[in-house]
């Protein structure tokens, strides 16, 4: 239960790249690893071992980012900021 995070951030970096390549390893110790798969079929770690929060926050901010999303509501709200001064 506990690599179901970790394996929602893999899935998350997957659609992200566009790899499919990406994987993680999980230790004894409960120890969490990002490992990217290579055309020859040998796996190259991209990090250390880390625990679940610090693993899934490495994951997020690894390879391409989503752009954020901005209604038009909140780029009116933005301006109406920017004329008070705030």
């Amino acid at each position: 239960m506990r690599s179901t995070k970790a394996s929602a951030a893999i899935d998350r970096l997957k659609r992200r790249s566009g790899n499919t390549q990406y994987s993680m390893t999980l230790s004894g110790g409960g120890m969490f690893c990002l490992v990217l798969v290579t055309e020859a079929g040998e796996s190259s770690r991209l990090c250390e071992p880390m625990m679940l929060d610090e693993f899934v926050a490495f994951v997020n901010a690894y390879g391409p980012q989503t752009p954020k999303r901005i209604s038009k509501l909140d780029i009116e709200f933005s301006k109406q900021l920017a004329k008070k001064g705030v």
